[in-house]
């Protein structure tokens, strides 16, 4: 697994979890220790084996989540932490919690030991090997949690998991389907199989009128594409001036996207790729996504060589660069992001014809990291705003996700998933996910739909399905509904 990877499944997972906590005093103490505790944590399961490579280098500083402080530690540095581990103390934050289940009857106190426990198997995996000790320290950690579950009378009421299913066999390297990461670690990793790649290698390249009916189908985003279909008629109109030998006045195609999480950046930007094939800009109109984990290595002179690795990747299509901010890391004068930066630059100056580079994040922050180096504010001059999605459109999203999927909601149903909606979006805060809100209530929803029609005798197509308000307004999708506002994609 890379460190990208590991990033995105550390982000995802706990971000969720942050969404469950009612409490926004608790939810900001959770958000400020969160970050420094996993990382100190890790370092415990690494202590257990010894042996570190560039690889834990490359894990620790992938571990943060959107708008945190994004380490930079070197090789060295996390060697020497390493072995002076002190031992496990649990976090601050997990008593705020303990408080939070007796007051609330309550139990994320013990979910959060099942997030933890997964992540800390995530990070002994670094090396595709979860030895026994790993699996020992893990165990002992959690161990001391469900103990301050146990003296507040947390009550629980489901099976622990079995952190030793996790360990690695003995008999050698893991096998490619068991590398020894839980399951829940890899799902959604965006990994291809060959059946599949060979698959979408054979389909025939969608015409840029199917591509622009796909623009024209995304909920909402009304503005974004007015500018799309702008940007697409000044670079035909440059193209058909160089065929007739006018001359073309410079210019960057290179894009900063501004906006919150799940407002359809990623898609956005997946059919510029394409649309730019389509009308001959790029040779090949793939899309590669990274973010600060996939540039940035943790020894001098890595980061340069990693970068330019991925620029060739991503030749004749669109590379995308999500949380572009966390490269510009002022704070640390050792950081390798400076050196990602540079390297960018310079392969988007050698293949200025055939390479479009979009950066992505969040509104003020990228505006930061666009005016940390001159380079950067001469090359990405052209910048979209991605809105949030308002009640109305969020409801349009739920509708297609249940279109889309097979399923159905009557007007009763209706009703309570607009008023939801709505009041998603009125008491919407930072934790604001737009589209991705929606998948994640969308999910839930059908999971409880399928608990419920496994216990009926014989449900007839109707029943299969039909999505109930009881499916969605059960006691955490109303927390949800009202205290959050999480897949893998932007709309998502």
């Amino acid at each position: 697994m890379t460190a990208g990877m590991v990033h995105k499944q550390y982000d995802e997972g706990i971000t969720a979890f942050r969404r469950l906590i009612p409490d926004p005093t608790v939810r900001l103490a959770f958000a400020k220790e969160i970050d420094g505790f996993m990382r100190k944590t890790a370092m415990g399961v690494w202590a257990e084996d010894g042996g570190l490579g560039p690889k834990h280098v490359e894990y620790y500083n992938a571990i943060y989540c959107k708008g945190g402080a994004v380490p930079s530690i070197l090789y060295w540095d996390l060697a020497t932490q390493v072995s002076e581990y002190p031992g496990f103390q649990p976090p601050a934050f997990f008593q705020k919690l303990l408080q939070l289940d007796k007051l609330t009857g309550k139990k994320l106190s013990r979910r959060f030991i099942d997030t933890f426990t997964l992540m800390l198997l995530l990070f002994a995996a670094v090396d595709d090997v979860v030895s026994e000790k790993e699996a020992a320290f893990v165990n002992r950690c959690a161990d001391a949690l469900t103990a301050l579950c146990n003296g507040a009378d947390i009550p629980s009421d489901k099976a622990t998991l079995h952190i030793q299913d996790f360990v690695t066999p003995n008999s050698g390297s893991p096998k490619p389907e068991e590398p020894g990461v839980p399951a829940a670690a890899t799902q959604g990793s965006g990994a291809q199989t060959a059946e599949t790649a060979a698959k979408e290698s054979a389909a025939p390249a969608p015409s840029l009128d199917e591509l622009m009916a796909q623009l024209d189908e995304l909920c909402g985003l009304d503005k974004v594409k007015a500018d799309v279909k702008s940007l697409i008629n000044l670079v035909k109109v440059r193209k058909l001036r160089e065929k007739e030998g006018l001359p073309v006045p410079p210019m960057s195609l290179h894009l900063v996207f501004m906006g919150n999480p799940g407002t359809g950046k990623t898609t956005v930007a997946r059919l510029l790729a394409q649309i730019y094939h389509a009308i001959g800009v790029l040779s090949k109109g793939q899309l590669i996504e990274v973010d600060r984990s996939g540039l940035v290595a943790g020894f001098v002179g890595q980061t340069a060589i990693k970068t330019n690795e991925v620029i060739q990747k991503a030749l004749g299509g669109v590379l995308f660069i999500d949380e572009a901010y966390a490269l510009s890391n002022h704070d640390s004068p050792s950081d390798f992001g400076q050196e990602a930066i540079e390297a960018l630059l310079k392969g988007m100056e050698d293949h200025r014809s055939d390479l479009i580079v979009i950066v992505a994040g969040y509104t003020d922050l990228m505006g930061d990291f666009i005016h940390s180096n001159p380079g950067l504010e001469s090359r990405f001059n052209k910048y979209f705003y991605f809105e949030d999605y308002n009640g109305e459109q969020l409801m349009a999203i739920f509708r297609s996700m249940c279109a889309k999927n097979g399923y159905t909601i009557d007007d009763e149903t209706a009703k309570f998933c607009v008023d939801a909606f709505e009041q998603m979006y009125q008491e919407r805060d930072e934790n604001f996910g737009n589209a991705r809100d929606v998948r994640n209530i969308f999910e839930r929803g059908i999971a409880r739909q399928a608990n419920r029609v496994a216990a009926m005798e014989s449900p007839d197509k109707d029943a299969l399905m039909a999505l109930t308000v009881a499916d969605l307004a059960d006691e955490d999708a109303v927390e949800e509904a009202k205290n959050t506002q999480a897949p893998q994609e932007d709309n998502a």
